[in-house]
């Protein structure tokens, strides 16, 4: 997840670059040119939207390795906005609709129909996040299911092509495991060290996050190092696990309440605690966690509006991220969200 794209859409010209960096991003996962003509399509119908009905926006594009077991890299598509937002979702999302004048007549019912998940949160004058993920074949039938456990976004510094964060999610039988890494510093070598983390939690997924975490200290000398959060749900007894080293924030929603959960000094790979235990929560099926790097304001609010928290979790994650800045507050650093969320298959809007 090293490269990502974010492209600001306050202009006709960027519609072009939102187009181009679906496609650079298409080749990055190897995509074929029919999965790349849809990702296109997609990025195209959104900056578009963002213009015409947001008064602007921002486009950001992540590529998405499968979780452990799973074949093939995604493309996936977010579409941030403050705009008015949109008042009659169900019918934005009708192949065709449109209220501008000048249109590329596909619509966001398109953009879902191929698409192999969509998902749109709208909130009057709070404005739209809207993601689409591009799988290496159309439609659900051998890809991902449509509703993911955990889902993520990042973005990096000054829209630089490298990030020095990234996150991933894997299954191991009754097992939900969600890391996020962020790479010391930011650039190539802080992208390498996150890169490291992310590809190393196919093996340890077993494993408690303590002992991950142990594994991934020794895989980590190499490079300059981490802050690593793992969490892990266990679906049968219920029960959430969570170790971290360094500043990856991490924040569980139970019922209407929100709990930080702490986090070791030190870094893996480099400064590794002696003592790490894990700290083990009841998981409820209200549950919610939240893991972000220190991109993130470290007093950013946390969601409040009951709908956006039944929303696929790249929803959740990208909201989080766009209501968390402002001009006032600009990013100092790599940027990145993670949500873990239950297996609610809630359709949306």
């Amino acid at each position: 997840m090293s490269r990502v794209w974010e492209v600001p859409v306050h202009d006709s010209t960027r519609v072009r670059d939102a187009r181009m960096a679906a496609r650079e991003a298409c080749a990055h996962a190897g995509l074929a040119a029919e999965r790349t003509a849809a990702a296109e399509l997609v990025a195209t119908e959104l900056a578009t939207n963002l213009l015409k009905h947001a008064g602007g926006g921002r486009m950001v594009v992540n590529p998405v390795a499968p979780p452990a077991g799973g074949a093939g890299t995604s493309v996936q598509l977010f579409s941030l906005d403050n705009g008015p937002g949109i008042a009659d979702v169900t019918a934005a999302l009708r192949d065709g609709y449109t209220t501008a004048d000048v249109s590329l007549g596909a619509g966001l019912g398109s953009c879902r129909r191929i698409a192999n998940a969509f998902h749109l949160y709208s909130v009057p004058s709070r404005g739209t996040v809207a993601t689409a993920r591009i799988d290496p074949v159309p439609g659900k039938r051998g890809t991902w299911a449509a509703e993911l456990p955990a889902g993520g976004i990042a973005v990096a510094l000054g829209q630089a092509e490298q990030c020095g964060d990234a996150w991933a999610w894997a299954r191991s039988g009754g097992l939900v495991t969600l890391l996020l890494a962020d790479g010391l510093g930011h650039g190539p070598k802080a992208a390498h060290a996150a890169g490291v983390a992310v590809a190393e939690l196919r093996a340890l997924a077993p494993l408690p996050p303590e002992d991950i975490l142990r594994r991934l200290n020794a895989a980590l000398r190499p490079t300059r190092g981490a802050a690593v959060s793992v969490a892990q749900l266990d679906t049968e007894r219920r029960e959430l696990a969570f170790a971290g080293v360094g500043n990856v924030g991490a924040r569980l929603r139970t019922e209407d309440s929100w709990t930080s959960l702490v986090t070791r000094p030190g870094i893996v790979g480099a400064y590794f605690p002696a003592h790490l235990p894990a700290r083990r929560l009841p998981w409820r099926p209200d549950s919610l966690l939240v893991l972000h790097s220190d991109g993130l304001p470290s007093r950013w609010t946390p969601p409040d509006d009951p709908r956006l928290l039944t929303h696929d979790p790249s929803v959740v994650a990208a909201a989080i991220l766009r209501d968390a800045g402002s001009p006032a507050r600009p990013v100092r650093d790599d940027t990145s969200v993670a949500v873990l969320a239950p297996d609610r298959r809630t359709p949306t809007p």
